[in-house]
């Protein structure tokens, strides 16, 4: 993918719709309001979840994501961004972990290391938010069929959960 393939899925998706799982996790979430945005992109959730008093700890891969971001957050204190992949970013404690159409590019080799640092900076109580891929978005398709998906997919229901809740969306 090119950077201006990049820029225009950005622009795209600066504005997106909330998800109706992101909504319903933050309408659950209590008084302790951290979030971690993994993946963050152009940073649709960030607005949403500042709207709704949360600090948030964001990072993208990308570097043109961060820099949108930084534009558009550069005011605001309890935004907190960095240019990082899953397995090199700092998780902080949070009571809600977002991750919309991200974890899926995670590296197989890495994501048992990526999902116990999730799982260990969730708070008790917490929630994780997650979306593995768009299906409205043409580019991610021709990934889906990759063995790749499904074989995280299984991973992922064997799992057992007691202090979290899990929102997986498909």
């Amino acid at each position: 993918m090119s950077i201006e393939d990049i820029k225009q899925y950005y622009s795209a998706t600066e504005h997106s719709e909330i998800r109706e799982d992101l909504t319903y996790a933050v309408s659950l979430t209590g008084a302790a309001r951290v979030a971690i945005d993994c993946g963050c992109g152009a940073g649709s959730d960030i607005a949403f979840l500042r709207q709704n008093g949360f600090t948030v700890h964001a990072f993208d891969i990308e570097e043109e994501s961060i820099r949108r971001c930084r534009k558009r957050y550069s005011s605001d204190p309890g935004v907190h961004l960095s240019v990082a992949d899953f397995s090199g970013f700092e998780y902080p404690n949070a009571s809600l972990v977002v991750a919309d159409a991200s974890l899926f590019f995670c590296p197989r080799k890495e994501f048992n290391f990526v999902w116990s640092r999730i799982e260990k900076s969730l708070r008790l109580e917490g929630f994780f938010a997650v979306r593995f891929l768009d299906p409205k978005i043409r580019w991610q398709s021709r990934v889906i069929t990759d063995k790749h998906f499904g074989q995280t997919l299984r991973f992922l229901l064997k799992k057992k959960y007691d202090s979290t809740l899990l929102i997986l969306t498909f």
